[in-house]
């Protein structure tokens, strides 16, 4: 896959008022022609805080100034000269957070010369809900799908076909929603919203996926008709954008959740350059409660580009089958008496 690769310009302290967002309050943002809240551009998700609080931060849902401060500092020794590995996702944080002396990653395809520009700010993780920062637990059957996702995602389920190759390796999607881990990396997390009257669209660079969501109040698709990245249907509340997103396929995967994933997504514009994304993810399937997160996306003058990922792209997925093939042969071979 080719992504978008930018240099290394240094990280962005931003510090957030711990107590009311009264500038958020005042704050009265524009409206497109046709009188909606308006949410258009390129968008893009800089946070460097992850999707869960480490065990090391335990009880604290935010960082002092001081804290933020020498954060940044670690992240300009490991990571503005491109001396290290890319650090994905929630590794960035993991690294400022225990500031080896090099960063180095098995899974990494390049340098930290590639990375975009973070912020750090003094949150502790991405997930406002729980109050401890952390996904909840598991149920039994979640555990299960989770682990054959991971599984099927490292390529060590020994996959068959393509039938047995998760919809990312197949190039067809990156599913819904884009939080943490792999869409928390730059070159994943841009985002274009386009508006048209009854309507709502999500572009991402990434396997250039769109969301049409219509807003006339029509309901949901029947339970038996079943997509990728589920069925979407937009209001506003105010100068929110609400989506509630169901009928996600059973081949879907959200960290081991499929069919029976609920989402609600509020859009909100609280200043010219932000929008406040929230997401609530319900499964009771899948975890023991709904949880909750929120993503600072920030408006950029940068344009979408080609992602060179499609389905159907044979060479890349039969290198997959082969190697998989080539390592079941070779485990018969070492199971087998001698």
């Amino acid at each position: 896959m080719i992504g978008r690769l930018l240099p290394l310009i240094g990280f962005v302290v931003v510090t957030l008022p711990l107590q009311g967002q009264t500038q958020e309050d005042r704050w009265v943002g524009p409206r497109t022609a046709f009188g909606q809240p308006d949410l258009q551009g390129v968008w893009l998700n800089r946070s460097a805080a992850p999707l869960e609080r480490p065990k090391e931060l335990q009880g604290r849902t935010a960082l002092t100034d001081a804290e933020v401060a020498e954060f940044r500092r670690r992240a300009d020794r490991l990571f503005k000269y491109g001396h290290n590995d890319y650090a994905a996702g929630d590794n960035l944080f993991r690294a400022v957070l225990t500031n080896p002396e090099h960063y180095k990653s098995q899974t990494a395809t390049g340098t930290s010369e590639d990375m975009v520009p973070w912020e750090f700010d003094n949150r502790t993780s991405l997930i406002t809900d729980p109050p401890d920062g952390r996904i909840p637990p598991y149920t039994l059957e979640g555990q299960r799908r989770q682990t054959a996702a991971a599984e099927a995602a490292a390529g060590s389920n020994f996959p068959a076909g393509p039938q047995d190759l998760t919809p990312s390796q197949r190039c067809i999607t990156f599913g819904v929603p884009r939080l943490g881990g792999t869409f928390s990396s730059g070159q994943y997390a841009y985002m274009q919203i386009v508006q048209a009257p009854g309507y709502v669209v999500l572009f991402f660079e990434t396997i250039h996926d769109a969301r049409i969501i219509p807003l006339d109040g029509r309901p949901h698709l029947p339970q038996n008709v079943r997509t990728w990245n589920g069925d979407s249907r937009g209001h506003w509340e105010g100068g929110t954008l609400v989506v509630d997103t169901t009928n996600f396929s059973t081949h879907s995967n959200f960290l081991g959740s499929a069919e029976n994933l609920h989402l609600i997504e509020r859009f909100t514009r609280i200043a010219p350059q932000e929008i406040r994304y929230e997401l609530t993810i319900d499964d009771a399937t899948t975890w023991t409660r709904p949880w909750s997160a929120m993503i600072r996306l920030k408006l950029t003058e940068e344009k979408l580009y080609e992602f060179a990922c499609h389905e159907g792209n044979a060479q890349t997925e039969a290198g997959m089958l082969l190697r998989a093939h080539a390592e079941q042969k070779a485990a018969g071979a070492s199971s087998e008496p001698h």
